[in-house]
């Protein structure tokens, strides 16, 4: 029996909607508009996907909104401002919750039409000392907001009061989304299942002469199937191609003796996951290649281990430096004393990023890094990802047989309580575990 797919409840939206107002407090309003509709070419458009913000307090997946929350508001502390239902919109378009569904649908205390933003709101932010909003993410909105507030200042001798301080959103809202509830684990959890799935597939169908892109086509089949899309442009880098860091053409035939490195991530209900795998194209690791895959592994098995509950955010990224600038030395790729090729930043040669990023419903999720310039440490309800890589473009102080082997491997970490959980772990990534899963499938 088939299991039904995680949702969030309504109860979850209006527990986040809750825990911000207080935080706001009784003299401030909060204002979030919804994405717009981008533009491909002409009239075609790009597909919708909702402000993770506005999505994140509102579940209303449409454009043309804003969201208002005004805390105490007596007659109501949640509005939305949308569409209304027009029946020759809809038949183009799609289905729309117009005012009444906004209230229905989306627990709206009150829900009235986007055209009337302009003579409403100014009202609605009379005598309230802060506006809680994002500016600069979003130009032409942040004149419409100053707009009312200047149309505010100028009816002051007639008894308007207009809001005193500006505060950004981001200050408290991002800070929220860093850390992720039992329900939205979740829904990351469930995102990652199918991404794995879809790197397995991928694995067991490459061989040499295949391009890039029908790799690609796979996790897009995978994705569509499950009822997921992409939560980023994928990448399938063959050969040198692996060694571009954000490489997305994924065009070019993939070559017997190489390695490919996918770096594809399905989001589901605007959650993501984010995995890279890099194995071999005809699925036999050559020597040099399983060397220095073996290193960038190890990192990944430290860096994992060194996300811990108490730790702070570098810590995994100290724990891959260190293996991979050990291994390096090793092979002699890198010169000098651990230490020295450390203190000096060599590895970046080879290990140009960080190795890791916060994720959630953006792929490089929001939240700081640091606080009053130290690293953040890490708490139960944080989820990274650990994608430590080596990257070895043609380089004339380099051994030719080092050239043109990209790997990257990455997965997604939940910090617990007491330790962590790789919610991607399922997916194999042993040298050995590779080879045999590749060669199974051929055979069969």
């Amino acid at each position: 029996m088939k299991k039904t797919p995680p949702t969030l409840s309504a109860e979850e939206f209006a527990n986040r909607r809750r825990q911000l107002m207080d935080m706001v407090g009784p003299e401030g309003i909060v204002i979030v508009p919804s994405a717009t509709l981008l533009i491909r070419n002409r009239d075609a458009e790009h597909p919708f996907r909702q402000d993770s913000d506005f999505q994140y307090l509102t579940n209303f997946n449409e454009p043309e909104a804003v969201a208002v929350l005004i805390p105490e508001r007596e007659e109501g502390e949640f509005i939305l401002f949308c569409r209304e239902k027009d029946p020759k919109t809809e038949r183009w378009t799609g289905r729309m919750a117009g005012l009444e569904g906004a209230q229905t649908d989306y627990q709206a205390d009150d829900s009235f039409p986007i055209e009337d933003i302009d003579d409403i709101l100014p009202g609605l932010m009379d005598r309230r000392e802060t506006v809680h909003y994002s500016m600069g993410v979003n130009p032409a909105f942040d004149q419409q907001v100053m707009s009312w507030v200047n149309a505010m200042k100028a009816k002051v001798r007639s008894g308007a009061h207009p809001p005193h301080e500006f505060v950004s959103l981001d200050l408290l809202l991002h800070d929220m989304r860093l850390y992720k509830t039992a329900a939205e684990i979740k829904m990351m959890k469930h995102a990652a299942q199918t991404a794995v799935r879809s790197h397995e597939r991928a694995m067991k169908i490459c061989e040499p002469d295949l391009n890039e892109g029908q790799l690609d086509a796979e996790f897009l089949h995978e994705f569509k199937w499950n009822g997921m899309v992409p939560a980023y442009t994928t990448i399938v880098g063959g050969g040198e191609n692996a060694c571009v860091l954000h490489y997305i053409e994924n065009n070019q035939p993939l070559v017997d003796g190489d390695l490919v490195l996918i770096d594809a991530g399905a989001e589901y209900g605007c959650y993501a996951s984010d995995i890279t795998r890099t194995f071999p194209v005809n699925g036999k690791f050559s020597e040099s290649q399983r060397l220095i895959y073996q290193i960038v592994l190890d990192a990944q098995y430290a860096a994992i281990n060194a996300a811990q509950p108490g730790n702070n955010w570098n810590a995994p990224h100290e724990a891959a430096v260190k293996v991979i600038s050990q291994g390096l030395l090793d092979l002699g790729i890198l010169k000098g004393t651990l230490e020295g090729v450390i203190e000096e930043e060599a590895y970046k040669e080879f290990f140009m990023h960080k190795t890791g990023h916060w994720l959630g419903m953006d792929v490089h999720d929001v939240g700081d890094y640091k606080i009053d310039d130290e690293w953040r440490v890490l708490e139960q309800g944080m989820v990274l990802t650990v994608e430590p890589g080596i990257y070895i473009s043609p380089n004339p102080d380099v051994d030719k047989k080092w050239w043109n082997i990209g790997v990257r491997i990455e997965d997604d970490v939940l910090i617990k309580r007491k330790g962590n959980e790789v919610l991607t772990g399922s997916l194999i990534k042993e040298v050995a575990d590779i080879e045999a899963l590749m060669a199974k499938d051929k055979a069969a």
